[in-house]
C-alpha cells in the first residue's frame, strides 16, 4: 500500500531536486540517496509519521550535496549566517520545524532541514524530530526480505520498534504470542481487545521483561552473530508455544514458567531493576596430578584464579585439590562450562599430568558458631 503526505508529495520534491545530470554525479558519493535507492530497489513509500530520529542514523543528502560537505557543513558565506541563526533559535528555545527524511531500511537521507540538522549536531542533540516518508527495498536478498518481514509485524503489531530477529520465518511465534495473549485479555476484561491492543500490552509486560532478562544475563556473548531478540524467540517458543523439554538448562523451567501468563503476573510484581538473574552457581572439586618439580608453581597460578575458592595439597593418588565457584546463565550445561574452563586454564599449564572433576550432589555447610558450642 503506498500512502504519501497530502500537502507533501516527496517523489515530486526529489524529482524537482535531482537533475540527472546530479544523479550522474551523485552515484560517486558514499552516502549517495540515489545509488541507495537504486541499489535497493527502493520505489514503494510508505509515510511513517513525524518520529524522534537518532542524528547517527541520517547519513546522507537528497539532491543537495553540493550544498555540505560530508559532515553536512555548508560552502557558503550566506548558508553560514543561516546556520548561526538556527543555531541562535534553538539554543533561546524557539520550536523548529520538522526537518524531512527518506528512510531506507536502517538509514535515512535528508531531503529538508540539512541546516536544523547541523544545528542539532552542533549543539550537541542526540536525536531530531523528522517527517519520514519510508521507501521499501524490493530487491530479493535474505537481508531485504528478513527487513520486510519485520518491518510488517512492526505496523501489523502497531509498535514503534521493530523485532530484532536474525532468520526470516520467525513472525508467526510472534504473531502467536500476541494472538494467545489477546484471547487472555479479552477472557480477563470480558470484553474483545483488538490484536494492537494486545500486542502493546504484549510488548510491555512480556516481551519487554523477558528481553531485559536476556540482555542483562550477556547470553549473546555465547552466540556470536545473534540477538537478544533471537534468544527471546528461542526460549519463549520452547517454554509457550512448543513446550519441548531441552537436553540441559532445565532450571530455566523455574525462572520462566511454561504459561506465560504465569510469566507475565510474576514480572508484574518487579520493575525493572528487579528483574532475576538467569545465572546460575555451580561448585566443583578439581584433582589434580602434577609433576613434583612445578608443584608450588601450579599451587600459585591456581591461587591466582578468581574462579578458585580453596586450594589443598594432599598425600595419597591425588597431589592437589581445588574447589572453583563458577557462573552459567540458564541455556549451558555444567559440563560445558566447566570443560571450557578447565580446558583453557588448568590443562594448559606445564606441569600438571591429568585432572578428575567432581561435581557435589546434595551439599550443606555447617554453621561455623555451632560447631564450637
Amino acid at each position: 500500500m503506498v500512502t504519501l503526505f497530502s500537502k507533501f508529495n516527496p517523489f515530486a520534491a526529489l524529482k524537482k531536486a535531482i537533475t540527472e545530470r546530479e544523479k550522474g554525479d551523485e552515484a560517486d558519493n558514499p552516502s549517495s540517496f540515489t545509488s541507495r535507492q537504486e541499489q535497493e530497489e527502493a520505489y514503494e513509500a510508505i509515510e511513517r509519521g513525524t518520529l524522534l530520529v537518532p542524528l547517527d542514523k541520517i547519513v546522507g543528502s537528497v539532491g543537495r550535496y553540493h550544498d555540505f560537505d560530508n559532515q553536512f557543513r555548508t560552502h557558503s558565506h550566506n548558508y553560514d549566517e543561516r546556520q548561526k541563526a538556527i543555531i541562535d533559535a534553538m539554543k533561546e528555545g524557539k520550536a523548529m520545524p520538522a526537518i524531512s527524511l527518506y528512510q531506507i531500511k536502517e538509514d535515512y537521507f535528508i531531503l529538508d532541514g540539512h541546516h536544523r540538522f547541523r544545528a542539532a549536531l552542533e549543539l550537541g542533540h542526540s536525536h531530531i524530530r523528522a517527517r519520514i516518508v519510508e521507501l521499501l527495498p524490493s530487491t530479493n536478498t535474505l537481508e531485504n526480505n528478513l527487513y520486510i518481514e519485520k518491518v510488517a509485524f512492526r505496523d501489523q503489531a502497531g509498535l514503534r520498534d521493530c523485532i530484532d530477529v536474525t532468520e526470516p520465518g520467525q513472525t508467526p511465534h510472534l504473531e502467536w504470542q500476541v494472538e494467545e495473549h489477546r484471547r487472555h485479555l479479552s477472557r480477563e476484561k470480558k470484553q474483545e481487545i483488538d490484536f494492537k491492543q494486545a500486542a502493546v500490552d504484549w510488548y510491555r509486560t512480556i516481551y519487554k521483561p523477558l528481553a531485559t532478562i536476556i540482555a542483562k544475563a550477556g547470553l549473546v556473548k555465547s552466540f556470536p552473530g545473534r540477538t537478544v531478540d533471537d534468544l527471546y524467540l528461542y526460549i519463549s517458543v520452547h517454554q509457550w508455544e512448543i513446550g519441548k523439554k531441552r537436553k540441559y538448562g532445565i532450571e530455566i523451567d523455574k525462572l520462566i514458567p511454561t504459561d506465560m501468563e504465569v510469566f507475565r503476573k510474576r514480572m508484574a510484581e518487579h520493575t525493572e531493576q528487579e528483574y532475576p538473574e538467569m545465572k546460575r552457581e555451580i561448585t566443583v572439586f578439581i584433582l589434580l596430578n602434577v609433576d613434583g618439580k612445578y608443584e608450588q608453581q601450579i599451587f600459585d597460578k591456581l591461587l591466582a584464579l578468581d574462579e578458585v575458592v580453596e586450594i589443598h595439597t594432599v598425600h595419597g593418588s591425588i597431589d592437589m585439590i581445588a574447589k572453583i565457584t563458577l557462573m552459567r546463565d540458564l541455556l549451558a550445561s555444567d559440563a560445558e562450562i566447566l570443560s571450557q574452563f578447565i580446558l583453557s586454564t588448568i590443562r594448559q599449564w606445564k606441569g600438571v599430568l591429568s585432572t578428575q572433576t567432581l561435581i557435589p550432589g546434595m551439599s550443606r555447610v555447617k554453621d561455623k558458631d555451632r560447631c564450637l558450642l
